[in-house]
Order: C-alpha cells, then sequence, then structure tokens
C-alpha cells in the first residue's frame, strides 16, 4: 500500500498534536505539583493552651509519731497512747474508724556512751484518707489539739490532695487548647494575608496540676485542695 504526501503530512500533524498536548498536560501537573509544594512548606506553628480549676477529691494526712525512752517497753507504751489520742480525734472531728489505717511502724536504738545507757526510738504512721476534703482539711487546722494533748507531731507529717478525676477532663481540655491554638494561628494568618487549612502536626502537652491560689510549697498543687489544671499542645497549621 503506497502512502501519499498529504496522508504523511497528516500523520506528522496529529504526532505533533499530541505531542502539544503532551506537553501542556505536563507542564501543568509540573506546576501544580510546585505549588502544592509550596503550599506543603507554608505553615505556622502556634500553642494553645487550657486551663481549668479543679478540687481536690481526695485527701491523704499521714501523721507519724514518735516516742523516746531507755527500753523498748516504755516507748512503745508511749506511743499506744499516742496512737489511741490520735484515734479519738478523728472520731470527734467526724471520721469513720476505717477511715485510719496503719501506715507502718520503725524501731532504731543505740547505746550512748555518754550518758551510759540504751536510747530506743519508736515511730508509727498513721494515714488519714477520705473523699471528704472539707472535713480533712478542717481537721488538719486543728491538728494543734493533738499537740495540746500530749501527742509530738513529728516534722514529716504532711497532708496531700490530689484529684483523681483527670482523665474525665482531658478531651475536653485539649479540644479547648486546639481552638486556642487555631485562634492564634487564624491572627498569624490575617497578618500575613492568607488562610489558615488543615493540620500538619500536632503534639500535645502534659498535663500540669498546680495550687489555684499560688499556695504550693512542692510545685505540685498538692498542699491545697483548690487546683488548677493545665495542659498546652503545640500545633503545626498549613496556610493557604
Amino acid at each position: 500500500m503506497t502512502v501519499g504526501p498529504a496522508t504523511t503530512r497528516n500523520r506528522i500533524l496529529i504526532a505533533a498534536f499530541i505531542l502539544a498536548i503532551g506537553v501542556i498536560v505536563g507542564g501543568y501537573l509540573l506546576g501544580d505539583g510546585i505549588r502544592r509544594a509550596r503550599m506543603a512548606d507554608r505553615a505556622v506553628t502556634v500553642r494553645g493552651l487550657a486551663e481549668r480549676n479543679v478540687t481536690a477529691d481526695l485527701a491523704s494526712w499521714t501523721i507519724v509519731i514518735s516516742r523516746q525512752a531507755t527500753e523498748l517497753a516504755e516507748a512503745q507504751t508511749g506511743v499506744d497512747r499516742d496512737t489511741r489520742t490520735v484515734a479519738a480525734f478523728f472520731g470527734r472531728m467526724g471520721f469513720r474508724p476505717q477511715d485510719l489505717s496503719d501506715a507502718g511502724a520503725t524501731v532504731s536504738q543505740f547505746y550512748d556512751s555518754n550518758r551510759g545507757q540504751n536510747s530506743v526510738t519508736v515511730r508509727r504512721q498513721m494515714q488519714l484518707r477520705t473523699t471528704d476534703v472539707g472535713r480533712a482539711r478542717n481537721a488538719f487546722g486543728r491538728q494543734f489539739e493533738l499537740i495540746r494533748d500530749g501527742v509530738a507531731i513529728d516534722e514529716a507529717s504532711s497532708m496531700v490532695y490530689s484529684f483523681t478525676r483527670l482523665n474525665d477532663i482531658k478531651p475536653e481540655m485539649i479540644a479547648a487548647a486546639t481552638r486556642d491554638a487555631r485562634r492564634g494561628a487564624e491572627q498569624f494568618a490575617r497578618d500575613s494575608g492568607s488562610a489558615v487549612r488543615g493540620i500538619r502536626s500536632a503534639t500535645q502537652g502534659y498535663f500540669s496540676v498546680s495550687a489555684r491560689d499560688g499556695d504550693d510549697n512542692e510545685g505540685s498543687g498538692r498542699d491545697s485542695p483548690f487546683q488548677k489544671v493545665r495542659v498546652v499542645t503545640t500545633i503545626d497549621f498549613y496556610l493557604g
């Protein structure tokens, strides 16, 4: 079969047309890819904060009492007497016997060569654990009554207030921190003449608990029943 000049010319034109279309499509895809890559590079990193005031729902008061004597039996007798005094005190404060428990005991002794006699020290720990935080706080404020009754409270004694329902408020606080971060990103976008798109990456900070009123000796908020929970999230937003 013989192909004429006209047919050959048509085939060349068709091939050129297909090549041109390919170049146009390839150029568009390349340009779109570059545009998307540039958009991916346009992002802003912001931090979102959420805080919530809470009240502790658990109080734990560890009371350490000790007696020193030259004989173990004498020191033990003194500790037993103090134990009954402590139990009576909490009874007057309105607590149940099961709210108070033993938390351990130790005995130490050495020979005092200067006095030529033994020295025995018996220490006992008792712990009040209750969800009646207000009553526990009131009792803690009246602990001088124990001292007046002859109980030498050791300086290791302490009250700890705990908020145990942190998992219940975590989802709402994370959502609030995310909204706060988006507000910051939107302000940045307005200032730069762009708009906030989706989230590129997000990092949840840890939840911290501190005293609401700044009265916090340990830095954990556990010295006060009035606490503040805080979380900070770090989020990268796309800008378009």
